[in-house]
């Protein structure tokens, strides 16, 4: 069951951070699911350095560093898998 949520909340996480960030990024469904999870790793990492991973009642604090974390995987990796890929996809929308 945990992989189960692990995936679903990459899957929110990293549509929300598609959302936040300016422009638009075209990478398919399953890369920003995975920019998700990765981001939630990040956040968590994060969170439990800084000695808030685990508070009273809901953990606010934790769920804005995954919600960081995810933005700055999605912001680093689109150009990443942009150019491993080959920027097919801009390529010819400058032609025109």
């Amino acid at each position: 069951m945990g992989w189960l949520w692990a995936i679903i909340v990459g899957l929110v996480l990293g549509v929300i951070a598609r959302a936040i960030l300016p422009g638009r990024q075209p990478i398919p469904l399953w890369l920003t699911t995975i920019y998700g999870i990765l981001g939630s790793i990040l956040g968590n990492a994060v969170a439990t350095w800084a000695g808030v991973n685990s508070t009273k009642g809901i953990d606010w604090t934790r769920h804005i560093l995954q919600l960081a974390g995810a933005v700055l995987i999605v912001a680093v990796g689109t150009p990443l898998y942009l150019s491993i890929r080959g920027n097919k996809g801009t390529a010819r929308r400058s032609a025109r």
